[in-house]
């Protein structure tokens, strides 16, 4: 195992895998690592991010077959329960299309399963955003335009600072081509799959398509929601994967799927 992990809680606590987002490392689950101090929590940094920076090249196989092998080193009972937004809901996705055994409950968010117009202008764009991507202003904004709050202004200059061009366009185009996954129709554990009322339209198309491959989903829109909501409204999307996990009723606030 060659991705950095952090490990935190009880020795004896169920396990919970935090994957994060695209372009930031597992800090970005600080509120939750926080919110859940009764769970033994595994927040890896997937490849090509964080402190994994050098663990290349990044691909959804290879990121779901890593964090499969953790699952079976470090988890308690060799199961957890698994936590995504975006690239990590991606890579969860994968996950339970082809290792569904590992997996107890699962909480998906922002899960993009349809390709996003306009990928083929990735790189090009890249290079026209590349000298400037270290600016404190453009950083600034990008944390505002991601939801990303001011307090963690030190952590996302570091993962900004350290990610090359070759790895920014890798995990980006992987993103935006990702599809469904083969094997999810073996997926029987409970998978919440959410959405924030404010993303795009194709990321609710991409929950329904979820919602429909997996035999045991459910699908909800996260009132006034954005892409990041776990760091928007981290109180509410620590009580939703709680909620979740346990078989409880979801809080207010989350509107079934139509």
């Amino acid at each position: 195992m060659t991705l950095y992990v952090k490990e935190v809680g009880p020795a004896r606590a169920p396990t919970i895998v935090l994957l994060h987002g695209g372009g930031v490392g597992g800090w970005m689950w600080q509120p939750q690592i926080e919110q859940l101090s009764d769970y033994h929590l595994l927040i890896p940094d997937l490849p090509e991010h964080g402190q994994s920076i050098n663990d290349k090249p990044f691909a959804f196989e290879r990121a779901a077959t890593q964090i499969a092998d953790l699952i079976r080193e470090r988890a308690h009972g060799g199961k957890a329960h698994l936590v995504g937004l975006s690239l990590g809901a991606q890579t969860t996705a994968e996950l339970l299309g082809r290792s569904p055994e590992l997996i107890d409950r699962a909480v998906v968010s922002g899960t993009l399963v349809r390709r996003l117009p306009g990928v083929g202008l990735t790189r090009f764009m890249t290079k026209l955003y590349w000298p400037f991507k270290d600016a404190n202003w453009l950083i600034r904004w990008n944390m505002r335009a991601l939801g990303v709050p001011a307090r963690f202004f030190a952590e996302f200059k570091q993962d900004t600072r350290m990610l090359t061009i070759d790895s920014f366009t890798r995990v980006t185009s992987a993103n935006a081509t990702f599809q469904l996954p083969s094997g999810l129709d073996r997926a029987t554990a409970p998978t919440l799959v959410v959405v924030g009322q404010k993303e795009l339209k194709i990321m609710r198309q991409s929950a329904g398509d979820l919602v429909a491959a997996l035999p045991n989903a459910k699908g909800y829109v996260v009132a006034g929601a954005i892409h990041n909501w776990s760091l928007q409204l981290p109180e509410l999307f620590t009580q939703t994967v709680q909620a979740w996990i346990n078989d409880r009723p979801l809080p207010a606030g989350l509107q079934p799927l139509n």
